[in-house]
């Protein structure tokens, strides 16, 4: 076996890796052709909502992570989309109206073999409704918080004064290459 196949994320384990993580990347490309980098919150989701973010469903086989994949076949090999919301008026906005793509990074370790991490190219949705994109908002917010269950009135009334400067994303990878040096047992 390759030490690619090795470090390879299971669809499972990349489901876990994005409940467990709080952060991506997102690069977006800048009108003078470099990209824009800028992190973000995120929750992944299934179904037909945008702010839906219910447990995708079980799995088959873990999709070929370490080629290109058509986004059908990494959703139906339950790998979640990913939402999240940004202000209207930013540069990742005006990058992603002018090409609705970009390259999505979650990583985490200090150290070689600490190193798990998923770099994704994805296609962008924008959420422009702003109920779905108060639900998106309310839902990054109880998940940051810590919070269960209904939401608090005070968040509410906060994300509800925050969503129309908003704008939701989704972001459904259409080529997933993951990494998880953990599973060398030390060694390079």
């Amino acid at each position: 076996m390759s030490r690619r196949d090795q470090i390879r994320m299971s669809d499972d384990e990349v489901r876990a890796y994005f409940a467990e993580q709080r952060v991506i990347d997102v690069a977006t490309m800048s009108p003078n052709g470099r990209p824009h980098l800028a992190p973000l919150w995120y929750f992944p989701r299934n179904g037909d909502s945008p702010a839906d973010a219910g447990s995708p469903a079980d799995a088959g086989s873990p999709a070929d992570a370490g080629s290109p994949a058509d986004a059908g076949s990494l959703a139906d090999a339950g790998v979640p989309a990913l939402a999240t919301w940004t202000y209207r008026k930013s540069q990742k906005i005006a990058n992603l109206q002018r090409l609705p793509q970009a390259t999505v990074l979650i990583e985490s370790g200090e150290t070689y073999e600490q190193l798990r991490g998923v770099s994704m190219e994805c296609d962008v949705a924008f959420v422009e409704d702003t109920a779905e994109t108060e639900r998106i908002g309310t839902t990054l917010a109880m998940r940051y918080a810590g919070l269960e269950g209904d939401p608090p009135d005070e968040l509410r009334a906060g994300i509800s004064q925050q969503a129309p400067k908003r704008v939701g994303l989704i972001f459904t990878p259409t080529k997933l290459v993951s990494w998880d040096h953990t599973k060398l047992g030390g060694t390079y």
